[in-house]
């Protein structure tokens, strides 16, 4: 690929690549994401502008000779891919991910949640019972989860996170209490044993893309009714501060994908063995400027700083789910 398009980040390419097809075929493409996909994507879309003639025949010389080196896979494909990521693995493990892509795929129900905005879904299950409104939110991407059980009452949050914390399947009968929720049928087997959803991280994980203060709150009512499930929970938690865990292959890649606006508001409130793992994993020049915004910046909120690091967090787990960097610390495995 020519030098300048390697300048664009990988969303920045495929918005290159959509907005130099027509509207309908682009529309099309479009139609194949999921919605986080198409906000990233068409906010970027929406932002582009200077793209030169040459950067565009790059990009598209690259996706060409993607599309040459492609086979003619996708023969018998769920079987392939239930066999790879068995193999891959293990059989635990894979079976909650296999869960997620095959039922995923096949259940409407549940894509069209993940499409909703927070409150609408929020009003949709309020009134269900804790353990529907549990499996409801552990099948939403955990970011969108956090924002759903914000907007439910105060009083039902430690219950429900504790039950998705506890989570190990889900029975047919709870699956069909949540198609008469959806008012939809799953297209999927209906003699399934259990999909595996839910579990410690889901908790962790939703409790991480929650404002700080509820945060607290609920995490100080799962302690209070069960110390042993909260320190778990708690183990699990990947904070902003864990950053400083990546390497420095996975710490480079995702300061690739960060605006420099979230990057100091973020490092306002780092720690400085943080910053530092930053500016050295910066050119010399790169992380001046970055020492100089940071202190040209002055004092900003609280909540400004922990939004900026929240979003960060948030593509940092995106990127760890797509396998281009490894997350350190105390919410990834130890390996030997």
């Amino acid at each position: 690929m020519a030098d300048n398009s390697s300048k664009l980040s990988g969303t920045e390419r495929a918005a290159v690549f959509l907005m130099s097809l027509g509207d309908d075929m682009a529309a099309d493409i479009l139609k194949l994401m999921g919605p986080k996909e198409v906000q990233k994507i068409g906010g970027v879309m929406a932002g582009l502008e200077n793209v030169s003639k040459q950067e565009v025949t790059s990009v598209l010389e690259e996706f060409a000779q993607v599309v040459e080196d492609q086979t003619a896979l996708g023969i018998d494909a769920e079987q392939r891919v239930r066999k790879m990521l068995t193999r891959a693995l293990g059989e635990d493990k894979a079976g909650g991910l296999i869960d997620r892509i095959l039922l995923g795929r096949s259940s409407k129900g549940l894509e069209a949640l993940k499409w909703m905005d927070p409150r609408a879904v929020a009003e949709i299950i309020r009134l269900e019972h804790p353990q529907i409104i549990a499996i409801v939110l552990a099948y939403l991407d955990s970011d969108h989860a956090a924002e759903v059980l914000a907007m439910l009452p105060e009083r039902l949050r430690p219950d429900i996170l504790m039950r998705i914390a506890s989570l190990d399947g889900i029975p047919p009968q709870a699956i069909q209490e949540l198609d008469q929720i959806m008012e939809k049928q799953f297209s999927g087997n209906a003699n399934v044993k259990s999909s595996s959803v839910g579990g410690l991280k889901c908790a962790a994980n939703i409790l991480n893309f929650m404002e700080s203060a509820i945060e607290s709150e609920v995490m100080e009512s799962i302690q209070d009714a069960d110390a042993e499930l909260g320190d778990k929970i708690q183990d699990l938690m990947f904070v902003f501060d864990n950053l400083g865990d990546l390497d420095d292959r996975s710490i480079q890649a995702l300061l690739r994908e960060i605006s420099s606006e979230s990057l100091i508001l973020a490092l306002k409130g780092a720690e400085e063995v943080l910053k530092e793992k930053i500016f050295n994993n910066m050119s010399k020049r790169a992380a001046e400027m970055l020492r100089d915004d940071l202190e040209a910046k002055g004092p900003v909120r609280l909540s400004e700083v922990e939004a900026a690091q929240k979003e960060i967090l948030a593509i940092a787990r995106r990127l760890a789910d797509a396998g281009e960097i490894t997350l350190g610390g105390s919410a990834q495995e130890q390996y030997v």
